[in-house]
């Protein structure tokens, strides 16, 4: 009786956790290039430690991943550097009651920060295979609140729509007025606008009007359409 007893107990012993070796990186890259440049939300900065950005880069970029940069995705693409992510996330200003609609999914890393954040997040991939992997990404990651299609995100996502916040991460000549038409009265929009010159904008939806301030100039990717 006294060995099975035994044998008993150690099967009931915890299994120890998978290392992050990232951890460490991330911890230093919220601290050197997010928090020393202003970035002060909590939130955002406890999102940004815990979604790890090595897992939305190519394998052979991982190491690159915490770095104060862009890095590419393939495709013409790119997952825009940390800091950018981390600031376009305070000014959205998403809360836990929020519905969110992103364009531009890329690699999922932006929807990813933004699940710790909102309640819900609605994200359009016009590349087919960036949008696959995005949510084959996303989906192993255990982010169940995320939702991603494929599609053109000018025309945004009417049947989800009105959105407390919209965040674009690929720079339109001029916002689109179906993502204005989403967005909920009292909510926000943040989107990079213009081509040779690119400024991040935050829209915000009154009852008298749109609003509209320029914030950083910006580089993002041009704003995608489909054929017809």
């Amino acid at each position: 009786m006294l060995l099975v007893s035994c044998c008993v107990a150690l099967m009931l012993l915890p299994q120890p956790r998978a290392v992050d070796s990232f951890a460490p990186l991330r911890a230093a890259m919220v601290t050197d290039q997010i928090q020393r440049r202003g970035v002060a939300d909590p939130r955002v900065l406890d999102a940004m430690r815990t979604v790890p950005r090595h897992r939305f880069v190519p394998a052979t970029l991982q190491h690159l991943a915490y770095t104060d940069r862009p890095l590419p995705i393939g495709l013409d693409q790119t997952i825009s550097q940390p800091f950018i992510v981390a600031y376009m996330s305070e000014a959205l200003g998403a809360e836990r009651t929020h519905n969110v609609l992103e364009i531009g999914t890329g690699s999922g890393y932006q929807a990813a920060v933004l699940a710790h954040l909102a309640r819900v997040v609605y994200t359009i991939e016009i590349v087919p295979e960036l949008a696959r992997r995005a949510a084959a990404t996303l989906k192993d990651l255990g982010f169940t609140s995320v939702h991603v299609r494929e599609g053109d995100g000018y025309a945004g996502w009417p049947e989800q729509a009105p959105f407390d916040r919209i965040m674009v991460t690929a720079a339109p000549e001029r916002i689109p007025q179906p993502l204005i038409d989403q967005l909920r009265a009292g909510g926000r929009m943040v989107i990079p606008v213009g081509s040779a010159e690119q400024w991040l904008t935050v829209v915000e939806k009154t009852a008298a009007g749109v609003i509209e301030r320029r914030t950083i100039p910006v580089r993002f990717v041009p704003f995608r359409r489909g054929r017809g």
